[in-house]
């Protein structure tokens, strides 16, 4: 089994299925994994099995190795067309991911202007109002939600402490709008249960509460990379575009990654 550990804080550019040109930016240490999930699917694999010695990256050197990398890639004449925190687990963990936040847009600014400022998260922490805030100044804030079931939930994202997907909904609908929401589909199995969540009992409460939330868009997706749980299985193309397209025919942008 692989699995990715992510340099830190920057790394890349990739190309993202998603965004296109994408410089990312690993919040979390370098040589392991930190996250409030633990998911069968994570291309980083296990938290178990990559506990970090290293610290996280301070804020200042965040900004200064972002400013570095901008810096050549401008003498380079190739700008990104994202700035994308992801990397080895949850970035909204950081306890100064807020001022983080602001250092980047800055940069950004000076920079790369056209650049978008991309966040990766998995809803966990969208209750702390710092967090909340922060997440209203970037362009793409694209928050987890893969399914509404409590069940599912525990069985494939494994969260570490309490995760009320109610209260989660409620809190993505706090945004306003201002939120993309991405949701992995697959199929398969895991420790001899399934783990199929592409079937309507799966897929209409969540279109539901998908339109209570009132997302800007929805990116669907299925597993592109070696996942640390075996049996797992993408999702089809025709499984995907039919969800797809019952999010647009909801009146929100939606698109399918395979």
């Amino acid at each position: 089994m692989s699995t990715i550990i992510y340099p830190s804080p920057i790394f890349g550019p990739v190309h993202s299925r998603r965004l296109g040109i994408s410089l990312g930016i690993n919040l979390l240490p370098a040589d392991g994994k930190v996250c409030s999930f633990d998911c069968i699917y994570c291309e980083c694999g296990f938290n178990e099995d990559h506990r970090p010695t290293l610290p996280l990256p301070t804020r200042e050197l965040v900004a200064e190795r972002l400013e570095a990398k901008l810096k050549e890639m401008n003498t380079e004449g190739q700008l990104p067309d994202v700035l994308t925190f992801a990397g080895n687990g949850e970035p909204t963990c950081h306890p100064h991911f807020a001022e983080i936040i602001d250092d980047t847009i800055r940069l950004r600014d000076q920079y790369c202007p056209k650049a978008k400022v991309s966040v990766l998260s998995n809803s966990t922490m969208i209750h702390r109002q710092q967090v909340h805030d922060a997440l209203m100044k970037v362009d793409n804030n694209i928050l987890k939600l893969d399914t509404v079931d409590p069940i599912y939930i525990n069985k494939v994202d494994h969260p570490n402490g309490t995760y009320d997907v109610a209260q989660i909904i409620d809190r993505l609908k706090a945004f306003n709008g201002h939120v993309i929401i991405q949701t992995m589909f697959m199929r398969g199995e895991a420790a001899g249960e399934s783990v199929d969540n592409t079937g309507e009992e799966y897929v209409g409460p969540w279109l539901e509460a998908v339109k209570e939330i009132k997302p800007q868009q929805v990116m669907i997706y299925t597993i592109d990379r070696e996942t640390p749980t075996m049996g797992l299985q993408k999702a089809t193309h025709e499984q995907l575009d039919e969800i797809r397209d019952r999010v647009i025919a909801a009146g929100i942008p939606c698109s399918a990654s395979y």
